[in-house]
């Protein structure tokens, strides 16, 4: 079996409605949507499909099909999975491809290779579990009451914790994470995702209050280039840290988060920002192999393939962007995701997608 066919498809993905916000300083979910989506096929008709969904998405991967990956896959084995994760690793050095697209090619194998065999892929990587309890991990609200209306809802609609995304601001973002805790009681995880908006002394200063407060994890608090400010932070506060998210390296740049004793909770891992289902695998293994954590990033679906992969994973993340609260699809009413049954890996529904696509849909 040869790959003889990788091309690029655009799909329009529709805003988000209503629109909603992230931390003072970055930019809320985009005005417009753009998505795209990776097939490779090959010589015995035999095909896998990734997609990707980002403002820019079809201008980056309609350029990089033709002109990097179609040269460098035409003709190669799409079972040699490993040998072309590391091709297009190499083909990184020159290219510096985006994180969120280092890891397409090996989706889409992955995608691929279920198919073949009839299998979810989640199934191909060993399986652990079939089903695991979601936490409700919200964007940026407009104040504490509103913070605490969500986590109501969210917790009235089955999640089994919440994560916050709040402002950006060490004072107040440490009153809301004392109020939320004082408002759920002791038994409820919470965790808390800093979306890299301090700098080493502010994020003590709110590791502390995190701590206090009884939080289960205390994510991307500063951008994830320094180790040495991660290794000091961990040594300054109780909370434990989840590190690695939006590092570039994959496996490589999490191992040095550990063995600097940065990630003192675990390691984030994820296709789209650990180079494929290879890629967080590999993440995964690694932080098992020092009886931590590897908690997966985002709600697309490869990420459901992951959760019921990898042992050393706690939960789903659920986005909540919306008050009303509304549970995601795939979240049962008792907070569960439920593993995949389809072959492969699939695209998201309810898409309207080019000619021929709409058979990969979920």
């Amino acid at each position: 079996m040869k790959i003889t066919q990788v091309e690029a498809f655009r799909v329009d993905v529709p805003p988000a409605d209503p629109p909603f916000l992230w931390r003072d300083g970055l930019s809320g979910s985009p005005a417009t949507g753009d998505g795209a989506v990776l097939r490779i096929g090959t010589d015995t008709g035999a095909e896998g499909v990734a997609f990707l969904s980002r403002p820019g998405a079809w201008a980056m991967l309609s350029y990089l099909a033709e002109n990097v990956f179609r040269p460098e896959l035409i003709g190669a084995d799409p079972l040699q999975r490993e040998w072309l994760w590391h091709r297009v690793w190499e083909l990184d050095r020159i290219h510096e491809l985006p994180l969120f697209v280092l890891g397409l090619v090996d989706t889409a194998l992955w995608d691929l290779a279920g198919r073949l065999q009839g299998e979810p892929v989640w199934r191909l990587l060993g399986g652990y579990r079939t089903a695991i309890p979601a936490y409700a991990s919200t964007s940026t609200f407009a104040d504490i009451p509103e913070y605490l209306d969500v986590a109501d809802q969210a917790l009235a609609l089955g999640y089994r914790g919440i994560k916050l995304h709040a402002w950006g601001d060490a004072r107040r973002d440490a009153a809301l994470a004392h109020a939320l805790r004082e408002h759920v009681g002791p038994e409820v995880p919470l965790m808390y995702d800093g979306s890299a908006g301090f700098d080493l002394p502010d994020a003590i200063r709110l590791g502390h209050a995190l701590g206090d407060a009884g939080y289960l994890w205390y994510e991307e608090p500063m951008r994830e280039f320094s180790v040495s400010a991660y290794a000091a932070l961990a040594r300054a506060v109780r909370i434990p840290l989840l590190v690695g998210e939006t590092s570039d390296g994959a496996h490589m740049d999490s191992a040095d988060f550990i063995r600097a004793g940065a990630a003192t909770f675990g390691v984030r891992t994820s296709t789209n920002l650990r180079g494929g289902i290879t890629g967080a695998m590999r993440t995964a293994h690694l932080a098992d192999s020092f009886l931590l954590r590897a908690e997966v990033h985002g709600s697309d679906l490869p990420t459901h393939h992951l959760c019921m992969a990898i042992p050393n994973t706690t939960y789903y993340e659920s986005l909540v962007t919306s008050n009303p609260v509304r549970r995601e699809a795939a979240v049962d009413a008792d907070g569960m995701l439920h593993a995949p049954t389809a072959p492969g890996i699939a695209l998201p529904a309810g898409l309207d997608y080019p000619a021929g696509l709409d058979r990969f849909a979920a």
